[in-house]
């Protein structure tokens, strides 16, 4: 498989970016996903995929509720907070308006474009990222609104590579 034929394909799709929230006891955690997708109408299901490199992922393993916040094209400071720096090295959540859900998962207020999903399994195929599947619980919007698309974060430098993931296959 030609790797500049995949990117070329999957640059095409260019996806909205959300930023991903979770809390486990008492450390919350979160992150730009760009890997995410409805995946059932009758109940709502939605699938997100979270690197293994990430401090998200490592919380999530320990966590069955989780936000998921649609950026807006006036959110690129958010991507940029959420993408490029690593929760084991700062609070993202550091000087945040926020509010938690009635699990505890962090919600962002200045995001109000978000569901909340209970975790119903997880998929591990021994790539860089797990599929978490979930049931939509609850969403919320302020209305119509552009989303941050992938294109809109170029330059972002990610805080992990994919390679420096937690679990290898």
């Amino acid at each position: 498989m030609s790797e500049t034929a995949f990117d070329t394909l999957m640059a095409s799709i260019d996806p909205p970016l959300v930023v991903v929230t979770t809390a486990a006891e008492d450390e919350r955690a979160g992150c730009l996903v760009g890997f995410h997708a409805q995946s059932s109408i009758d109940r709502e299901h939605y699938c997100l995929w979270l690197s293994k490199a990430n401090h998200t992922y490592r919380t999530s393993l320990r966590s069955a509720h989780f936000a998921v916040h649609f950026l807006t094209d006036a959110d690129r400071e958010m991507a940029e907070r959420f993408g490029t720096r690593t929760g084991e090295e700062t609070d993202k959540f550091a000087g945040l308006d926020l509010e938690s859900d009635e699990h505890g998962v962090p919600l962002i207020k200045d995001l109000p474009n978000r569901i909340l999903l209970d975790r119903l399994a997880t998929l591990d195929d021994g790539g860089d990222h797990v599929c978490v599947t979930s049931l939509v619980r609850e969403a919320r919007t302020s209305g119509p609104f552009t989303p941050l698309r992938l294109s809109d974060a170029e330059g972002l430098e990610p805080g992990h590579a994919a390679e420096e993931r937690a679990v290898r296959p």
